[in-house]
């Protein structure tokens, strides 16, 4: 049986990487003949079988001839006659597109050893055009490997099949998984220039497309629009290798000021609310997981409270303790005050500023949540008033707190701001 290394694991052996998945074409086989073999058939739209030892993939050779619009528009081809390098033909970039056989032979018919020295992202032929996830994932491996550039054909490729409207085929679930799996690269905000260089943005995400342009407050170094703002908060999230919620949530936190007229500029009042109904036609769209949604919405809509929580009152503190759900869902309170200091670090000049209002929020709900509410609730004679002693309560414990805060002067060195 003859059968060869490719893709990923190829590219990465190159690079010096550690391998993930490794994968393997087979040719010159049929599917009788890997069963006979003890392989097991997996593949539900063309032939991949399971090593039935190292549980690997292995996949026959196959050609993909267009049939329709979109990326499930293909007729698969395997047969024993179609060659390694008709296989190779098939693939997205040069990078991709190499094989390596059981001796360490590299097999390398489109010349990706030379695009991966020169660190170009380059397609392999015409019918990339075919599939239009491609563009996504051509974004995805500029936010993996920073240092990379696109080939000028390529984003003209890409450009034109955004102009001819294959773009518009993409299913929510391939947009997410692209989306999804480029915002958890080292450098997300690459995979959001890619596809706005080539139009597809605007397309995908015309929340986030709008953003560049949009001026920050004049508060918020207004040198970088509010596009290019975002970019720098969620390559700060991604060096703190927070998780693809709070990546997300980095990525929609300001969606809201997408849509201030321009003569209010560069003031954004209420943005907050209109970013949470951006997002939710957003979420809804691509079928964004909830827990991406919840967290993403708390960011949108508190952001700005939670900036200012120096300057709350006590009673103020515990409202915004209950709209974020900080007492059942502390963990997640965490991964938003985070999110909130992703966006204040996510500016010119400010990537180590400090921000106590983490600590500072941190420490109030801690304060809040010491109170007895089961004793509360039993020394109370009217139920009714229940709710309100425990509110009473948790104002009067954050007082405290806050109190013991300033006296002890740890938060002069700071600007509440």
């Amino acid at each position: 049986m003859k059968s060869y290394l490719v893709g990923g694991a190829v590219r990465d052996e190159l690079l010096g990487l550690k391998g993930q998945d490794r994968d393997y074409v087979v040719v010159g086989e049929t599917p009788e003949a890997m069963m006979a073999q003890g392989f097991q058939p997996v593949g539900k739209d063309f032939p991949v079988f399971l090593h039935p030892k190292t549980h690997e993939e292995y996949a026959l050779a196959r050609t993909e001839r267009k049939s329709g619009p979109g990326y499930k528009g293909f007729q698969v081809y395997a047969a024993p006659e179609v060659t390694l390098e008709e296989d190779l033909g098939r693939r997205d970039l040069t990078i991709n597109a190499m094989a390596m056989d059981s001796a360490g032979q590299l097999i390398d018919p489109y010349r990706g050893a030379e695009d991966l020295k020169a660190k170009v992202l380059r397609h392999v032929g015409p019918a990339f055009a075919e599939d239009p996830v491609r563009i996504l994932r051509v974004a995805r491996f500029a936010a993996r490997f920073g240092d990379f550039t696109v080939a000028p054909e390529t984003v003209d490729l890409m450009h034109a099949m955004v102009d001819n409207g294959e773009v518009n085929y993409l299913v929510a679930e391939r947009v997410w998984q692209e989306l999804a799996r480029g915002l958890m690269e080292k450098t997300p905000s690459r995979m959001f220039y890619v596809l706005r260089d080539c139009g597809a943005l605007a397309k995908i995400l015309p929340e986030v497309d709008r953003l560049f342009g949009v001026p920050q407050p004049p508060q918020h170094h207004p040198e970088i629009d509010t596009g290019l703002h975002v970019m720098m908060v969620i390559d700060y999230a991604a060096k703190q290798d927070y998780g693809l919620c709070m990546r997300f949530a980095s990525l929609t936190h300001d969606l809201g000021k997408g849509t201030t007229w321009p003569e209010e500029w560069p003031k954004h009042h209420g943005h907050e609310n209109r970013g949470v109904d951006l997002l939710t036609d957003l979420c809804a769209r691509l079928r964004v997981p909830t827990e991406c949604h919840d967290l993403a919405r708390l960011a949108a809509r508190y952001h700005g409270d939670i900036h200012r929580a120096l300057q709350l009152r006590p009673d103020t503190i515990v409202k915004l303790l209950q709209a974020t759900d900080g007492f059942r869902r502390p963990t997640r309170f965490e991964e938003l005050l985070l999110v909130c200091e992703s966006d204040i670090r996510g500016r010119l000049h400010r990537e180590n500023e400090p921000y106590p209002q983490r600590a500072y929020l941190l420490g109030a709900l801690r304060a809040a949540a010491s109170v007895d509410a089961a004793k509360i609730a039993a020394e109370q004679k009217n139920p009714d008033g229940i709710a309100d002693a425990i509110k009473q309560a948790r104002k009067h414990a954050v007082a405290q707190y806050s109190h013991a805060i300033q006296a002890s002067d740890t938060l002069n060195e700071y600007d509440p701001k």
